[in-house]
Formats: structure tokens, sequence, C-alpha cells
């Protein structure tokens, strides 16, 4: 099995551009943002912070996100029944247009704190040129249930329920399709089936997209790990002491192999543990956000003719893997024919994007060079 499989599941600030006044808003959840030591980013703060219940000793400590993202938010989606925890740096007005934003769906168990330190280096790198917008799905990080919402399935992770989320996000953020910069689409692991089930809705309804990009999923590896993953879900901790004994486990077993990404993202994965009754044996302090033994009914639907969806985009086509993870028949016929390119990147595991981010970002940097300044004459990457 691939290290893919073993490690994807062992293991006030300013409004964005055309946002309504309505849909975003600052947050007002200080006490409990304090209390899991991520939250907002109050503007020019990078510190780090320290649970309630553990002591500098216990292992490295949680690191604000605030020096890795411009802004953070909540966006209200009706359409959704959704209140979603938003995190965008914008991309720098230019002469050329109105920019690019990489839109980054992360992975199941996952939050869009695992993109940080990517954002922060495709800002450097592209000289404030690229900007990068990330979220936490539902059921997942900071996003909830909105106020308004009568809807009773807002636990359900079924792929047209998050793709249809996805759609109803963008059109919040950028309503007008023609004064919103170029879409830039990366998924990682369930994020990447979302991503290209997407893109031939948000290209019907005329947004720009320059390419979808997946991160270490291939349809015929995860299929064939399903059966698997019970009981690697069983050898996982149900919770931990404090937020830097979370963090000290993603590191040690090499879920995440970046100590500064770790200590960014590995918070928002848990949460405090329901109070107990004071007959009760104590609990651990922490358990995880999001339990994935609860999302087994949705994992065919997450991978199930991922290759397929990935190779019909309309758009150029990207795939970034940790390591020679085997190809499905589909996926390996569409490489010979030169439809997507393909990277590896050595030395990380399913967690690449957190593991080694400034090359992430310039693969990333490239591609998005490659195909939004098309020369003529010159094919986008997966045109016949």
């Amino acid at each position: 099995m691939s290290d893919l499989q073993r490690s994807a599941l062992a293991a006030r600030i300013a409004r964005l551009p055309h946002l309504p006044s309505h849909a975003g808003h600052e947050n007002e959840d200080e006490d409990e943002d304090e209390g899991d030591t991520i939250g907002i980013l109050p503007p020019g703060l990078g510190h780090t912070t320290t649970s309630r219940r553990s002591s500098a000793e216990a292992g490295p400590s949680p690191l604000s996100a605030a020096s890795y993202f411009s802004q953070a938010l909540e966006v209200d989606v009706p359409d959704s029944g959704l209140t979603f925890r938003v995190y965008y740096t914008p991309p720098r007005p230019s002469t050329r247009g109105l920019g690019t934003v990489l839109v980054c769906h992360h992975g199941a168990g996952y939050s869009a704190l695992s993109f940080a330190c990517l954002a922060k280096e495709i800002a450097e790198a592209s000289r404030g040129e690229c900007g990068l917008l990330a979220f936490d799905a539902r059921r997942h990080g900071k996003t909830l249930p909105s106020s308004s919402s009568n809807s009773g399935d807002n636990d359900n992770l079924d792929i047209q329920v998050l793709t249809t989320d996805f759609e109803n996000l963008i059109a919040k953020v950028f309503p007008e399709p023609a004064r919103a910069p170029s879409l830039l689409l990366v998924g990682h692991s369930m994020g990447g089936a979302v991503i290209v089930r997407a893109c031939p809705q948000l290209l019907e309804r005329k947004y720009r997209v320059t390419g979808v990009v997946v991160l270490d999923v291939v349809e015929g590896s995860a299929i064939e790990a399903l059966p698997h993953m019970h009981s690697l879900l069983n050898s996982r901790p149900d919770g931990f002491e404090s937020a830097e004994a979370a963090i000290t486990w993603h590191l040690s077993n090499h879920t995440i192999r970046n100590p500064t990404s770790a200590r960014i993202s590995v918070p928002s994965l848990i949460t405090p543990a329901p109070t107990p009754p004071s007959n009760a044996k104590p609990k651990l302090a922490y358990i995880w956000r999001t339990p994935l033994k609860s999302t087994s009914a949705y994992w065919l639907s997450w991978f199930q003719g991922l290759s397929s969806a990935f190779l019909a985009a309309r758009t150029a086509r990207l795939l970034i893997l940790a390591g020679t993870d085997r190809l499905d028949k589909e996926l390996m016929i569409g490489q010979m024919q030169g439809k997507f390119q393909m990277e590896v990147i050595p030395d990380t595991g399913h967690m690449l994007h957190e593991d080694d981010p400034e090359k992430v970002a310039r693969i990333l940097l490239e591609f998005w060079k490659r195909n939004e300044r098309v020369i003529v004459g010159v094919k986008k990457v997966g045109e016949s």
C-alpha cells in the first residue's frame, strides 16, 4: 500500500473583493479562537500560543496563521446552509488584469490551514501576482451550519454535496464571473475529487479557470485501499491531552513532516472534548474535530470516477504525487497521450503541500505561467 493511503487516514480583517457586505463578516468567537489557538488573524500578528492544558515542554506549540494569510472571514452561503471559514490572500492589482487566485480544497479530516505555508510561498514567489483562497469544508474546521439553515443534512459529505458547496462558495465570493480573477483550482485528496467535478460547472457559469491541480490522489490506488481504511483508523489515538501532543503525534509518525506547518494546521483538526459528568472518569482534553470513521459512507463517492473527471476537465491539468504511486490504467493512457502534466516530489508524504510548500509553490507557479500567459501557437497542457 502506498504512502498515500497510509498517511491520508493514519493520521478585524478586510472583506474579500466584490463580497456583499451581508455575506462575509468578522468572526466574533474570540473566546473559542483563543482556546483552540488558531482563530481569526489579527492584523500584523504572528505569534506562538500555548494550550491552556499544557506547557511548552509538552511539544511544539501551536503557531498563529496571521502572517501566512492576509484575511480570515466567515462567509454565509444560504444555498449550502453553511457559514464557511475562509482564509484569503488576494492577488496584487496588475495592469495585466484581475490576477489569478488559487482556490484550494483540503482533504478529508484536514482543514484550510493545511495550505497556510503554501499561501505564503505563492504570494512571495509570484510577488503578489497570484493570490490564494482556502476554506474549511462542511464538517471540517470552523465551517458551521448557518443560524438560518433549515437543512437537517449538514453532515452529508457525498461528493455531489461537497461539489455544490464549492460552486456555491465561489459564486458567493466572486458573484460576477466577468469581474472575477482567473481561478486555478487546487484539491488535495478528497478535495481533488471535488475540484475536478466543479470545474465544468464553473466554466459553464463563465468563470475563467486556468487549470485543475490534484494533489496526491489516484482513483485506482484510493479505491483499492478502502477495505483497509478502518484498520488504519483503529491505529489512531482517540484524542490528545493537549494541542502540543497532537502536533507531536503528527510529526512523529510523519503524517506531516514540516514542523512549522504542523504547528499551524494541526490545532484546527482537534476540538476540546465534552466535559464529562463530575463522577465520570476524566477523558482526553481534545478529540478529533472530524472523526474519519464517521465519513466512511462517502469514501467510494469521492474517488469513483475521479480519473475520468480529471481527464475530461476542459482546462489544463496537473497531477502532483508524493511518490511513484502506480497510476491506474485510465491515467496511464492519459499520461502517454500527453493529456496532463505530472510531477513527483520525493521525500514528502501524503501532505506534500505541507511537507515541501516551496517546491509545490514552484511547480504551481510554473504551471500557472505556462497556461495563464499562453503564447499564440503554444497549446495549454492537456490540450489535444
